[in-house]
């Protein structure tokens, strides 16, 4: 089976005939809806008449209550909630990388259409393609080394033939040799407390991917609290506490200019009292003085030791999609800084240079943990390469399976 069609089915045919069954399963279990008898208009008459006298008497029994809305409207079932969950992934990453796969796309097609065999000169383009996507120099140096490698066994001339080996390499270029169904997750202690770390610098989107997690987390029957461990930056403590009054969850809180290590330790030790399942802890993201930040950082991550061993469970590094290779520097001085587990990318939306994702991950070893395709709370996803090749390739893997 075709590497196209394989994510075709896994993102869109098997989710979506689970939906029709599961649908057709609820109505049989309903069983078959009864008509009920027509009413003739003299009956329809009789009966609101005997209702409006039946209201009026009722109104001069009861005292005014005022009116509560009606339990279905409190709780609308959304669309998310309805669909599947790798249908609703894959429709998400193929939205949320509109612009990446706009240009990317274009590219590859513009490319295909110019050659009619796959030589030097088609390889040499590919690679400006990709480079122009951010994924990376030397990722795409070796990527372009295995693709001319798998070209030559399958003995491919086709150049319509290359884009799904392209798609291949891409999903292999990030997973390495690691097992490729593989989707990490964060990180959870199943003994208590998990924390986790959040570090970035300002203006990555760290606070609102804090609270996007937070109402997550509780939606999902968590108890969460928050630690405003950004004391530097001014109105970054009001930020959160504007999100932990959205997401209903608690937040601990000191004033400017306060000791960060401080906050975070009241913040655990009020996550235990009040027996919480998740602390999330912000941190100040200033870069002008490394020293500074670094010392901060380790002072930090030695009080949470101190008190929850085995924690921080995940320190995730916020970056900005958009920045393209200039997150890559940030990305670097913040893993000298503290020991990053994890990689959250913001506004991918945002950006035609989602290729970042990969060069991440190849130059750096680190997991891209969450990644932020859109400005509603749900839009905070777990990255997953296969849907995010999906994204990428929707509109050429559609074209494929119309044409067979």
């Amino acid at each position: 089976m075709s590497f196209f069609k394989k994510l075709k089915e896994k993102f869109v045919q098997e989710p979506m005939e689970k939906a029709i069954e599961e649908s057709m399963e609820k109505k049989e279990e309903k069983g078959p809806v009864t008509p009920e008898p027509e009413e003739t208009v003299e009956e329809a008459e009789l009966l609101e008449g005997e209702t409006e006298v039946q209201e009026a008497e009722e109104a001069l029994e009861e005292p005014d209550l005022p009116n509560e809305p009606d339990a279905e409207a409190q709780q609308p079932e959304s669309e998310e909630e309805t669909q599947p969950k790798e249908a609703n992934i894959a429709s998400k990453f193929k939205m949320g990388l509109t612009k990446t796969r706009n240009s990317f796309t274009s590219k590859i097609n513009d490319l295909v259409a110019r050659y009619r065999t796959v030589d030097e000169d088609f390889f040499e383009e590919l690679e400006e393609v990709l480079i122009s996507a951010d994924v990376g120099v030397n990722a795409v140096m070796e990527m372009i080394d295995e693709l001319e490698m798998e070209v030559k066994r399958r003995n491919i001339k086709d150049t319509q033939q290359v884009k799904e080996v392209i798609s291949e390499k891409l999903v292999e270029l990030y997973y390495g040799d690691e097992d490729k169904g593989a989707v990490e997750e964060l990180q959870t202690n199943t003994d208590g407390l998990t924390i986790y770390l959040f570090v970035g610098v300002n203006g990555v989107g760290k606070t609102t991917t804090i609270g996007k997690l937070a109402h997550q987390l509780k939606s999902e029957g968590k108890k969460v609290t928050l630690a405003a461990g950004d004391t530097f930056r001014a109105g970054a403590i009001d930020q959160l506490d504007e999100w932990g009054k959205r997401a209903g969850v608690h937040v601990i809180k000191h004033s400017e200019g306060s000791d960060p290590a401080a906050v975070i330790y009241d913040g655990i030790q009020s996550a235990k009292s009040k027996q919480a399942d998740v602390l999330i802890c912000d941190t100040a993201g200033r870069l002008q003085n490394k020293v500074n930040l670094m010392n901060e950082l380790s002072k930090v991550k030695r009080v949470i030791e101190r008190e929850v061993p085995g924690a921080p469970h995940e320190v995730l590094l916020v970056l900005d999609a958009t920045t393209g290779q200039n997150a890559m520097s940030q990305a670097k001085t913040f893993s000298e800084a503290t020991d990053v587990s994890g990689i959250v990318l913001t506004k991918l939306d945002g950006t035609a240079k989602g290729g970042i994702v990969l060069a991440i991950r190849n130059e750096l070893e680190i997991p891209v943990k969450l990644v932020g395709l859109g400005e509603k709370v749900s839009d905070l996803e777990t990255f997953d390469a296969h849907a995010f090749v999906y994204g990428l390739f929707a509109d050429m893997i559609e074209e494929q399976t119309e044409e067979e």
